[in-house]
């Protein structure tokens, strides 16, 4: 039986990778893909979703990718942004020279209702950037609260640093979280179950040279060569660590989709700050909501992981 999902993502390098490997999930089925211009501007990150899935897939007649038109509270760096136009430009997924999925006539938020209400049983949602959407989307129709099954959400962090390094922020908040406070808010304010993919495990996983070297060796399965071409637009940063080092933060939360026994998680009741210094800070409160928090991945299996799924092992 496969589980149904709806997958908003923000165009980062590990968005598109993440949605290179959805496509492979026999598991899975995908509904429609929603594209926010957070970690990334929306045009090249819609364009290259729609590469991906013409070359990685044969989902190209059912799949529509629905471009955003939120706006950021906080944006990302423009440094950060612009990874997309490198992934988009990529050989391999321009060989055909034609696009054949299609660009979704409503913007993210409304295709994510009209999949909602057409969807046959409860959906599993997978963000892996702002809940921007989703939140509009409730506030235009809160009934589609019943139409989700659950919300597996790459977003904030109970660790005391965040990672966000920004004049208007105390530091304590991460990014997803960041940049539409208020959005979070609204989610958090649901009986949407939701599961958190934060800081906690995500930092378990970062992007080494080892890694690099891993994939690097195994360029011969076509994926495995497209997602070691993709990490290289991302800095090597080999001797310190900065808040742009990289860490597979999506690709850990897709994956977990997949698989849940690559981590650990825990019962939490949390809730948000939805503005000022700290706005975006997630926190512990038995006052807050219910929440499922990934604290922990088994970060060799999460790895050989993303091997099975491509076939690369």
């Amino acid at each position: 039986m496969q589980t149904q999902v709806y997958f908003n993502h923000d165009g980062g390098v590990d968005d598109l990778i993440s949605l290179t490997l959805l496509l492979q999930m026999p598991t899975i089925k995908l509904l429609g893909v929603g594209v926010i211009g957070a970690d990334s501007y929306v045009e090249p990150a819609v364009s290259a979703s729609r590469k991906i899935i013409d070359t990685f897939s044969d989902q190209s007649a059912r799949l529509a990718v629905a471009a955003s038109d939120s706006r950021a509270v906080h944006p990302f760096p423009k440094e950060w942004r612009t990874d997309a136009y490198s992934v988009d430009a990529l050989p391999v997924l321009n060989e055909r020279g034609t696009v054949q999925t299609p660009l979704s006539p409503e913007a993210a938020h409304l295709d994510l209702i009209t999949k909602l209400n057409q969807a046959t049983e409860p959906v599993t949602l997978l963000f892996t950037g702002p809940l921007t959407d989703l939140a509009r989307a409730l506030a235009i129709n809160p009934s589609i609260e019943y139409k989700i099954a659950k919300l597996l959400w790459m977003g904030g962090s109970f660790l005391e640093q965040g990672n966000v390094a920004e004049p208007d922020s105390d530091g304590t908040a991460e990014w997803n979280a960041f940049w539409d406070p208020e959005a979070v808010k609204t989610v958090f304010d649901t009986q949407i179950p939701i599961e958190l993919i934060g800081l906690e495990s995500t930092n378990n996983v970062p992007l080494t040279p080892a890694i690099r070297q891993r994939w690097a060796s195994k360029r011969a399965n076509a994926m495995m060569d497209f997602i070691g071409t993709c990490y290289a637009f991302v800095p090597q940063l080999v001797h310190f660590k900065t808040n742009s080092t990289y860490y597979l933060w999506d690709v850990l939360t897709t994956c977990y989709l997949l698989d849940p026994t690559i981590v650990k998680t825990k019962a939490i009741v949390c809730d948000v700050i939805p503005n000022g210094i700290a706005g975006g800070r997630t926190f512990l409160t038995k006052n807050g909501r219910p929440a499922k928090l990934v604290y922990d991945v088994d970060a060799a299996g999460f790895f050989d992981l993303i091997e099975t799924i491509i076939k690369a092992d």
